[in-house]
């Protein structure tokens, strides 16, 4: 078990290079489970759920091979297994996708309850719903068993905008028979990538980038080549880097056409960057001021589904309103975990009050300090600390960065690159 050790109060400048989408590739891969046609898929980050899902999918018969650097093939040829081992299933979130494509591809599959980040209750009914209206038979007991004779197009209300529950839709309609329209479907960059690879190895999928997809079925899917986009979430982290040390960093390959929301809150709380083609530039000397609403009224920062403001990146922008001047609320209404890491904030010095489990009220500008060892609680709030220690005077240790690594790769590697004070250690007697 590793450790970070950071000391803080050094800016961050020069350049880095943000990696493709880790809630991408996930789903990229399972998608790859379709065909039995090799898929290579480049930009692929090397990280901790990309080695769990690679893991998965070796014990369903797949080959997983990395082909060069952050350049991965798959080649399903004969999977010989639809049931995915429950203890690998429970390292994450994503495993769950694994339901749609094995339906498409085998019409069965077993898995157990999918884990991931405890952060509040995360709901599983939305994909039974939908997979259930393609016509999969589903036994709910210490795993889900699902079977399906032929999966069949149907017209797909969701309950909610949910992303994984899109994705096993998307999945499993791409190879029933006929047409399927899925409503409300959620329109995250991910998904609509999850949409263009299919496109790529013949599916027939309209209305991406939409809450309405159309999808005709096809008869078989064949191989192709396809790019991961960037993590928009990596990019917002480097950015609330570069805002809360006073640095300067470009962010490079960050594909600046999804941010466009992100900009906007970011300029309530005062950070604001350039567009340079597919880099952003985070200049020094941001205003860092809180800008309030009509009538000088407390702003409050709500994540919704895309287009709107991302859960992901609600942490980072909670840490960074605490180095600015002035008061915000935020509103994380999807998960009733989400904001309870801020306690640990609050020991380094900031003042934050949580309202509820859902709402936080944060008022700036905190000197942060170091002096402290922390555990990080999951992605976000792990990512979401560091950025916190970075800032802080003095040295904080933050425990339990596996997290951290399921999602950013070569953290402290990147981190140091552009000037930041952290190693890596193993924790003693860990």
């Amino acid at each position: 078990m590793d450790q970070l050790v950071i000391e803080g109060g050094h800016s961050l400048n020069g350049e880095v290079e943000i990696g493709g989408n880790k809630n991408a590739v996930l789903k990229l891969m399972a998608a790859c489970l379709l065909t039995g046609e090799p898929v290579t898929l480049t930009n692929v980050p090397d990280i901790g759920d990309v080695r769990v899902m690679s893991e998965i999918m070796r014990g369903l018969g797949a080959s997983v091979e990395w082909a060069g650097p952050h350049t991965l093939r798959i080649h399903a040829e004969n999977l010989t297994s639809h049931m995915v081992e429950a203890r690998l299933a429970q390292k994450m979130r994503a495993s769950i996708v694994l339901a749609g494509a094995l339906l498409g591809r085998l019409g069965a599959v077993e898995i157990g309850v999918p884990g991931g980040d405890v952060i509040g209750r995360r709901r599983l009914d939305t994909h039974v719903l939908a997979l259930e209206k393609l016509g999969a038979h589903i036994e709910m007991g210490g795993n889900f068993k699902m079977q399906a004779d032929g999966l069949r197009g149907a017209d797909i209300l969701l309950d909610e905008a949910s992303v994984t529950a899109t994705e096993n839709a998307i999945m499993a309609a791409a190879v029933a028979k006929g047409r399927s329209v899925i409503r409300n479907a959620a329109c995250e960059p991910h998904v609509q990538d999850l949409c263009n690879l299919l496109n790529t190895l013949g599916a027939h999928i309209d209305g991406i980038g939409s809450n309405r997809l159309v999808i005709e079925g096809a008869e078989r899917l064949h191989g192709g080549e396809f790019r991961v986009g960037a993590d928009y979430v990596e990019v917002g982290s480097y950015i609330g880097a570069a805002a809360v040390t006073g640095g300067e960093v470009r962010i490079k390959n960050a594909d600046p056409q999804h941010l466009d929301m992100i900009a906007l809150v970011f300029r309530k709380l005062g950070v604001a960057w350039d567009v340079d083609g597919s880099d952003i530039i985070v200049r020094r000397g941001q205003e860092m001021r809180i800008q309030p609403d009509l009538g000088n009224r407390i702003p409050v920062i709500k994540a919704q589904p895309w287009p709107a403001f991302p859960t992901d990146l609600m942490s980072i922008a909670l840490l960074v309103a605490t180095q600015c001047a002035g008061a915000v609320i935020f509103h994380e209404w999807m998960y009733d975990g989400r904001l309870f890491f801020t306690d640990k904030l609050v020991s380094m010095g900031a003042r934050i009050v949580l309202c509820d489990p859902h709402r936080a009220l944060v008022q700036g500008p905190a000197a942060l300090r170091g002096g402290v060892t922390i555990s990080s609680p999951d992605i976000r709030a792990g990512i979401t600390l560091l950025l916190a220690a970075l800032c802080a005077r003095g040295a904080t240790v933050i425990r339990n960065v596996g997290h951290i690594d399921r999602a950013y790769e070569r953290i402290e590697e990147k981190m140091r690159a552009l000037g930041a004070k952290i190693t890596r250690a193993p924790v003693e007697g860990g």
